[in-house]
């Protein structure tokens, strides 16, 4: 691996190039402190403006962006910075099986919002960039690797916050059309339409639509996915201004099948779905195609009340409804609903001496809506921000059947009860049958004070409450559920301007997080629990301290950022097979202690021309042994899981105003999948390349581009992540002398080559 990375390395420098220049971007308490100029060679891609905030934080802009494939998706986006650790299934990133960890901390920790609405899941709070909006549209993405805002409306959050930005609508009337052929028989197709300036309204807007198919790279199957985006913004005053954002997304995407490590060295990338069906075959690749419709709006608000006083506020409203299916049998007799042993036999069409093969369904509807409200005031020295966040939402979770033809097709993909299987007296036989009710209600009071031109201080308080109702839908001794917790989040950070080109600051932030939703409720298999729902687990809770220093110079900027984490019951979210049925399930890991430094660089040598590096060091460690059964795990001190110690991003950038190019090599170290460390994936490098021309003046003024992407162009068969970690693989003797069973981690397989083309034409 040392020398292929090295010469990776030699070709990431040999190609003219972008990387993942990231910026951060100035923290609205702080941004007004200071003002850095700085004569020499810009960013070609702007990617590091100057920065004030008391954070680490990074970004990317439009400007990088546009010169990306444009299937990408956000978590692919942010690859190459510091910190950032994401493991995909597929080379456009349709799927939705993927990952983003953050200093080793898993995406059910990273909170997101899109134009100030969060999109983490209500239930298990992990997020879904397949989702998201079209990159396109996107104006930025920031990525704050430890904290979130303070008005962030986000719980779980401790590895950092990924938050998008959607580009206004233009004030003339034109638009955008992006057509892209590729690798796989990928075919997409976008178009945007902006209005202007509306009459005397001082409205404008933009709408958008794409669709986008591809051939599964590895294994039978596809994926197809159309999308929506349209903003509608009216400003006036001195900066007022007030927006409607839309985003609707249609897909229906494969899951690619995760090996276990006998299972990976046995078959590599052979191991599949299968591509054609015979009968009770479970592993028919029809049976494992993810159908997901959602539909976000989101209306950002921003009053001048008068030359001191601001108000703020982020209403959202939220539908999303899918179904994750796998494929199963049933018998027709000796079948439970919960506790309930069924007298009569089930109606099983197809089946054979008694057994049929179905469709698995795991089907989520989710509603939620909400608002982030605040007022901010300057008063001399201070800037105090007070403001609320309350939220609402409904999860509506089944694990049904729906029964398959003679040819393996389901009868329905998307799980929907009136189509799924009965029990003989006419109710809907479900493994989990459940609705829960989510409010989240938070106060926060911040004050950001200016002590000197050059030093500034931030206090802060939060105190968020989570309060689960619930009810258990299956015969049991279970029928209701309350679940309330509340966490109390002091923040502070100092912030000191050296001189017009270099920044120290430093700052202590808290988090919090609830268990996930499926903990609340009982589990059962043939009638008995197998899995006792509880409120009384205790709550995730982290410190974490940052200590920063940046320098903004004519051809050279860098920062470099240590931190330090100390978590109480670490929680790390896994699915298990319980009888046939994918359970969601979450290990207390004890206390964690993790430290290391983010550090990145940003060289402009000339005019057009950019070199970019970044590098973390991780050191994750458990606290405690793992208690499993009536005895211990010796965990004490092993690595944490999915958390590599070393990553390295290495890229560049080229601009001359008619050609452009870009490098992005990612090296990601080895990575620990059980919590006694008896099974771990090697490091790994991957190299995206680009290059393409402005057409613009050839034929006509207007912006047209051609650009040819390669992603992952050295094709390196790695695993690239853990998807399901477990407490150790192998049979380990425990602290008081028992033998505690192993179970076999999942993988992520790192996608395969890919080659798309894109011609974007603007009018």
């Amino acid at each position: 691996m040392a020398g292929k990375f090295k010469f990776l390395g030699g070709a990431a420098l040999a190609f003219p190039a972008l990387l993942f220049a990231p910026v951060a971007m100035a923290d609205d308490d702080a941004a007004e402190r200071a003002e850095i100029q700085v004569l020499g060679h810009p960013d070609p891609e702007g990617l590091l403006p100057d920065q004030t905030a008391p954070k680490a934080v990074s970004a990317i802009s439009s400007d990088f962006i546009v010169k990306q494939a444009p299937t990408l998706n956000a978590f692919q986006l942010v690859n190459l910075l510091p910190g950032a650790n994401v493991s995909t299934t597929d080379p456009y990133g349709l799927s939705a099986n993927s990952s983003l960890t953050l200093r080793g901390l898993g995406q059910d920790q990273i909170g997101v919002v899109m134009e100030g609405a969060p999109q983490n899941d209500i239930g298990y709070y992990v997020a879904y960039p397949s989702q998201f909006a079209d990159a396109e549209n996107v104006r930025q993405v920031t990525l704050s690797q430890g904290t979130a805002d303070i008005d962030a409306p986000v719980v779980a959050a401790a590895g950092g916050l990924l938050s998008l930005t959607l580009d206004d609508p233009r004030p003339e009337t034109g638009g955008l059309v992006n057509l892209s052929v590729g690798s796989y028989d990928e075919r997409r197709i976008f178009a945007r339409l902006d209005t202007g300036t509306i009459g005397a309204t001082g409205l404008k807007a933009f709408v958008s639509y794409s669709n986008n198919r591809a051939d599964n790279w590895r294994g039978a199957g596809f994926d197809k996915r159309q999308h929506v985006d349209a903003k509608l913004l009216r400003e006036w005053g001195d900066g007022n201004r007030a927006s409607i954002a839309l985003s609707y997304n249609d897909a229906s995407t494969s899951t690619y099948p995760s090996p276990t490590m006998a299972e990976w060295n046995a078959s590599g990338r052979g191991f599949n779905f299968d591509k054609r069906y015979t009968a009770g075959n479970t592993n028919y690749w029809r049976l494992y195609r993810s159908p997901f419709r959602s539909l976000y709006f989101a209306a950002p608000l921003h009053l001048k009340l008068s030359d001191t006083l601001t108000f703020d506020s982020s209403a959202y409203l939220q539908f999303g409804h899918g179904n994750a299916p796998y494929g199963t049998q049933l018998a027709t007799t000796g079948n439970y609903l919960g506790a309930e042993e069924l007298a009569q036999p089930v109606a099983l069409p197809g089946a054979v001496d008694g057994v049929a093969t179905v469709l698995g369904n795991y089907t989520g509807k989710q509603r939620r809506v909400g608002d982030v409200s605040k007022f901010t005031l300057q008063a001399g020295a201070h800037r105090i921000t007070a403001g609320v966040w309350f939220d609402y939402g409904t999860d509506r979770v089944t694990q049904s059947y729906t029964s398959i033809g003679a040819d393996g097709r389901p009868v329905d993909e998307w799980g929907y009860q009136s189509k799924a299987i009965k029990t003989a007296d006419g109710r809907l036989l479900a493994y989990e049958n459940a609705r829960t009710e989510t409010v989240t209600k938070a106060f926060f009071l911040a004050d950001s004070i200016t002590l000197t031109p050059r030093l500034g201080v931030d206090i802060g308080f939060k105190g968020v409450s989570v309060l689960r109702n619930g009810r258990n839908y299956l015969p049991g001794p279970q029928s209701k559920i309350d679940a309330d917790s509340f966490a109390a989040l002091p923040r502070a950070a100092v912030h000191y301007q050296l001189d017009d080109r270099q920044q120290l600051f430093a700052n202590i932030a808290t988090s919090f997080r609830t268990p996930n939703e499926f903990s609340l409720y009982d589990s059962y298999y043939g009638g008995e629990v197998v899995s006792r729902g509880t409120t009384a687990l205790k709550n995730e809770y982290s410190v974490s301290q940052e200590l920063g220093y940046r320098y903004i110079g004519p051809s050279l900027s860098f920062s470099l950022t240590a931190f330090h984490y100390h978590f109480r019951n670490r929680q790390v979210a896994t699915v298990i097979d319980s009888g046939g049925a994918l359970v969601n399930s979450t290990i207390n890991a004890g206390s964690q202690t993790s430290y290391g430094l983010d550090g990145e660089i940003d060289y402009r040598p000339a005019k057009g021309v950019s070199v970019y590096l970044s590098g973390e060091y991780l050191h994750a460690r458990l606290n405690d042994d793992l208690a499993v059964g009536g005895d211990y795990l010796p965990t004490r001190g092993k690595h944490a899981v999915a958390a590599p110690t070393f990553q390295f991003g290495m890229g560049s950038t080229y601009d001359d105003g008619r050609l452009f190019g870009s490098t992005a090599l990612k090296y990601v170290g080895r990575q620990y999948a059980t919590f006694t460390n008896d099974e771990s994936i090697k490091g790994y490098a991957t190299l995206d390349l680009s290059i393409g021309v402005h057409l613009a003046g050839l034929i006509d003024a207007q912006r047209m581009d051609l650009r040819l992407n390669a992603i992952n162009v050295t094709n390196p068969r790695v695993l690239s992540g853990v998807q399901t970690v477990t407490t150790n693989a192998l049979d380990t003797v425990g602290r008081g002398g028992t033998v505690i069973a192993g179970a076999a981690p999942g993988y992520y397989v790192g996608s395969g080559r890919a080659f798309v083309a894109t011609l974007s034409r603007a009018f």
